[in-house]
């Protein structure tokens, strides 16, 4: 089955579909622990196996980017995300970057880095998957991207096994990642063992932060935190 964005060529060009707006811990990233609001968009042309919002996938509600900018402000935090499904498939979702930013919230991406992050606005902190083997969509990696990034930006690798981790390995090495910007492994959630996965970074010294979700070790799989 093809995958659906859910994006229309007469969505006008300043409107998003969105799937849910949120506030809550920051569960990931070199922001981890922050009050955050979360801008969750619909759609995605990935279907990694692990994927924990496939709701997102699909539905959503049609809004302008000014009241979804409008919306983030009644939360009164100053930390936001944007994430998915996949934001970028949306192409109103760089508008919304750029007005989040000007507005003065300090703004994050996630992003699955299968689509192009060349025109993101340069203010916000781009947090980038590197998809591994076993996500079923390694394929869809688009390594130009590497270029785009910055210091304060992030690469993160969902490891599911010992062949994820050894492939992430290869790809920190091959691209020379860590000297551009900061690098996450993380353990797949129900797949890969937490303490093994920092066993095995512990033990080849590598130059990267271990992180576990902890939104999900407060509230498990409930959408919306």
């Amino acid at each position: 089955m093809q995958p659906v964005l859910h994006t229309s060529s007469h969505q006008p060009a300043e409107r998003l579909r969105v799937s849910e707006i949120f506030i809550s811990l920051q569960g990931e990233s070199t922001t981890i622990g922050l009050p955050t609001v979360f801008i969750r968009l619909t759609g995605c042309p990935l279907r990694c196996q692990y994927c924990d919002t496939a709701y997102a996938f699909r539905g959503g509600e049609i809004m302008a980017t000014s009241d979804v900018v409008s919306r983030v402000g009644d939360y009164q935090v100053k930390h936001v995300t944007v994430t998915g499904g996949e934001p970028l498939a949306q192409p109103a979702s760089l508008l919304l970057l750029e007005r989040l930013c000007e507005t003065g919230y300090r703004v994050s991406l996630e992003t699955s880095g299968a689509l192009d992050i060349s025109q993101v606005d340069t203010r916000v902190m781009k947090v980038m998957d590197l998809k591994t083997p076993a996500s079923g969509e390694v394929d869809k990696n688009r390594f130009e991207n590497l270029k785009y990034l910055v210091p304060r930006d992030q690469v993160k690798f969902v490891i599911c096994n010992r062949e994820d981790y050894l492939w992430a390995c290869q790809m920190l090495e091959q691209h020379a990642i860590d000297r551009h910007c900061e690098v996450l492994f993380s353990p797949a959630f129900g797949q890969q063992d937490a303490a093994t996965l920092a066993e095995w970074i512990i033990a080849d010294r590598l130059p990267v932060r271990f992180q576990i979700q902890l939104h999900k070790i407060l509230w498990g799989d409930e959408p919306g935190r």
